[in-house]
């Protein structure tokens, strides 16, 4: 590559399917001198496979730091580097975030090539109506730290996007329902793009025992989709909120109103509590409206 197009290029590989790999990152692979790879193992069939004869450097979660040093030396030297991931885009729940941010702060230019990230893949066939979504990634892996993660993501009313491995699929699955209690919809979606695909909905409360009718229904890498929290069908929240704002000393209509906003619960039903948690003489009903 010429000395004017030198940088490092992070480019999406397909989830499964080699027929997802697009026409740009094609022309980068085989064009490049250098690959940085999540596993060396891995993507060298993958290269191969598209004609790229470029050398490769391991570039995982545990020598990001080494490996941004070899990256960088190679674009001062003038040499274009394609960072890569074991299947989709790179920095997204897999290496590469810390490599590229060194990479930028040294000078050197990166270019993104769009393609495969499993969390769109199945958000766009999962069919949840949601119009905004939130991506976390893998849930810690151990049961008290995953429980308190759920509970904060409890109340958020978007779509919420997880990856997790076979061998905790159940556990999430369960630890999921205990959270989130068992009627909203979740979305299990496997072994996007490869042969034996399976995107399946069904309640949260119903996931575990559909998980466990089949053992093939455990394999494969997981996105996990979940619907959002619904709207308040009563007024727990909005009473909490509002004690909290009486605690502080607001007056009973502020305090009724900023509970309103914050929380969604009627404005008249909030006001009725502040009164009888804090009686103010002269006030009355009108003052909510």
């Amino acid at each position: 590559m010429t000395e004017e197009s030198t940088a490092l290029y992070v480019v999406a590989t397909p989830l499964g399917h080699l027929g997802d790999m697009t026409a740009r990152a094609i022309e980068v692979l085989r064009r490049v001198p250098w690959v940085a790879a999540e596993d060396t193992r891995h993507s060298a069939p993958l290269l191969k496979h598209y004609g790229s004869r470029a050398r490769l450097l391991a570039a995982h979660q545990h020598n990001e730091e080494s490996a941004a040093e070899q990256v960088m030396a190679r674009l001062s030297a003038g040499e274009s580097v394609a960072l890569v991931v074991d299947a989709g885009t790179p920095a997204i729940s897999d290496p590469g975030a810390r490599l590229v941010a060194r990479v930028r702060a040294a000078g050197h230019r990166v270019v993104p090539l769009p393609g495969a990230c499993a969390a769109i893949v199945a958000l766009s066939a999962a069919g949840l109506s949601e119009t905004h979504f939130l991506f976390y990634g893998f849930l810690p892996t151990k049961a008290g730290q995953r429980a308190q993660v759920l509970r904060e993501l409890a109340p958020l009313p978007w779509a919420l996007v997880f990856y997790e491995a076979p061998h905790r699929i159940l556990d999430s699955v369960a630890a999921l329902a205990a959270a989130f209690g068992p009627a909203r919809t979740v979305v299990l979606a496997r072994e996007l793009t490869k042969l034996f695909e399976s995107i399946h909905s069904c309640r949260l409360g119903e996931a575990h025992d559909w998980l466990l009718a089949d053992a093939d229904r455990q394999r494969g890498e997981f996105v996990v989709l979940v619907s959002g929290a619904p709207a308040a069908t009563d007024n727990a929240e909005g009473e909490r909120v509002l004690a909290l704002l009486l605690d502080e000393g607001l007056p009973v209509s502020q305090a009724a109103r900023l509970a309103q906003a914050i929380t969604g619960a009627g404005k008249k039903t909030l006001y009725q509590m502040a009164l009888r948690a804090r009686p103010v003489p002269g006030d009355d009903e009108e003052s909510a409206t």
